[in-house]
């Protein structure tokens, strides 16, 4: 793939704007949103009560599943209001992602905000986007050379470890984001704390009022497993397997953002799975645009790119996994050639 810069670049992203914006696609869609959100709390408070009248019983662990679901869904709707997609102030969906984020699923939005953001900013740049700078994984050769002792081990091995490292990701953005606001590196980090103090109280009283410790401490780990899992299969194909940025690159803002990211290909299904995180590319160019709008979006979008010979990466869902997956094995090959060859030298 050619990321060389090329005459006229500066002015692609302005045109393909304009014609966004006269087509509506930037304009609010609040009706759409209040539908998802009363939605997603009906659906919350359908599953709650479902714990409860279940009891203490192993059939709990068929509904940590669904609260996974749920989880995630509400995670989406978080996301959509960090990107002031669902209202018209900041101050109002700042006030949705803050009790979606830290009351509901209890991941710190200021946190993610600040995280999501700087990647927005420099998407799959190996010194710029926190999304590439992960312990347990390397997205380059460079990096998988750099790490040391089980981190090495585990990338070495990424592309197998790449879904049962998945399970445990649920828990990292509970702690990482609750320890941002315990070292105040986020604004209004007092509200934030309180918030998300509310939630583990009210979580973990109710899966331990209503279950044994055995049961409870099971619902936990499939909940929160299934919860990383499902997030981490929305994320993963966006944007890896795609081109990994360097310093230096002359890469204008279009292209920057269309050559590291990823659609996914599908129906109103996969666009509800994926809760329209499926148009990448075109969520990457308009981070504000209300997700209904992206579908209609990429039509544009796609007839742009290819009218100015600008890739435009898409495949389904399945085949995205396998790029994900051949990626992440090619980038610990050395350090698994490097065990071949430290075996043989000593054989």
């Amino acid at each position: 793939m050619n990321l060389d810069a090329s005459p006229r670049r500066g002015s692609d992203f302005a045109e393909l704007s304009r014609s966004v914006k006269q087509a509506g696609l930037l304009d609010r869609r609040i009706g759409f949103y209040v539908l998802c959100l009363v939605g997603a709390l009906a659906a919350l408070a359908a599953t709650l009560t479902g714990v409860v009248l279940v009891g203490d019983s192993w059939w709990q662990l068929g509904l940590a599943a669904v609260l996974a679901v749920v989880f995630t869904q509400i995670a989406f709707l978080g996301h959509d209001a960090g990107h002031r997609q669902m209202f018209a102030t900041n101050k109002v969906n700042g006030a949705v992602g803050l009790l979606l984020g830290n009351l509901l699923i209890g991941v710190g939005f200021g946190w993610w905000m600040g995280k999501h953001n700087r990647h927005h900013a420099n998407p799959n740049h190996e010194d710029e986007d926190p999304d590439v700078d992960i312990a347990v994984l390397a997205f380059s050769a460079e990096q998988a050379v750099r790490k040391e002792g089980f981190f090495r081990f585990v990338v070495k091995h990424q592309a197998w470890l790449f879904f049962p490292l998945l399970l445990l990701e649920g828990f990292s953005l509970h702690v990482i984001s609750t320890a941002a606001a315990v070292r105040r590196e986020v604004r209004g980090w007092r509200l934030e704390l309180v918030l998300l103090a509310v939630h583990v109280i009210g979580y973990l009283g109710l899966v331990f009022t209503v279950m044994s410790p055995g049961k409870a401490i099971a619902f936990i780990a499939v909940h929160q497993g299934l919860f990383g899992v499902y997030m981490g299969c929305s994320f993963a194909p966006n944007h890896k397997g795609m081109p990994v940025l360097s310093a230096g690159h002359q890469l204008d803002f279009l292209r920057k953002q269309v050559l590291t990211s990823r659609n996914v290909t599908g129906g109103w299904f996969t666009d509800f799975l994926l809760g329209g995180l499926n148009y990448q590319i075109e969520h990457h160019l308009f981070p504000n645009m209300p997700r209904p709008h992206l579908r209609r979006a990429q039509v544009l979008v796609r007839d742009f790119c290819r009218q100015r010979s600008v890739s435009y990466a898409e495949c389904g869902l399945f085949r995205s996994y396998g790029y994900v997956l051949k990626f992440l094995h090619e980038a610990g090959a050395e350090l698994r050639d490097t065990g071949k060859l430290a075996r043989s030298a000593s054989s």
